[in-house]
């Protein structure tokens, strides 16, 4: 009788655990979601969407910075081609964060913003401080392994339908 009532004990415990962490998934996503749209008003309210803003920005990392010589050339040509970059780069941060907000392909965007804010971090070597987006990015990481949508999102709704899908 007390293997049972362990075993049923042990199951609500670890029961309890799963859903403490994926409550601490969800909240580390609708953070780095608000923050994508909170750096998206700010970038537009600054003019950083703009052809010239963005391209002055892009070759002061350009100069300023250590990234390697090859992510320079990269950020090079992205300067060269700024009215064009610059709404991507809009459209990438607000994309992101709303999906990440609402838990909607919450593995998808997770990983973009992994590899988004990755490229951001490598830009701003020796211009910014090193963990500022560091954090982020392997957080952006944890939240697409994790499955983090599928607590509080969209994401949670749709895993119901199709539970076995990799795209929440």
């Amino acid at each position: 009788m007390t293997t049972n009532g362990s075993s049923a004990q042990n199951e609500a415990t670890s029961s309890a655990g799963l859903l403490d962490a994926a409550n601490g998934l969800a909240l580390v996503r609708v953070t780095i979601g608000a923050m994508f749209v909170w750096v998206f008003f700010e970038n537009l309210r600054k003019g950083l969407y703009t052809t010239e803003e963005y391209a002055k920005l892009i070759n002061y990392y350009i100069e300023k910075g250590h990234s390697p010589a090859v992510w320079k050339a990269v950020m090079g040509l992205v300067a060269n081609h700024a009215a064009i970059a610059a709404p991507l780069q809009a459209m990438t941060e607000i994309s992101l964060g709303i999906l990440l907000v609402i838990g909607l392909l919450t593995r998808p965007a997770a990983f973009v913003a992994f590899l988004f804010l990755g490229s951001l971090w490598l830009s701003e070597l020796g211009v910014g401080w090193i963990w500022e987006l560091l954090v982020m990015v392997l957080a952006s990481l944890g939240l697409a392994i994790g499955r983090a949508g599928r607590r509080w999102g969209v994401d949670a709704w749709l895993a119901q339908r199709r539970p076995s899908s990799l795209w929440w």
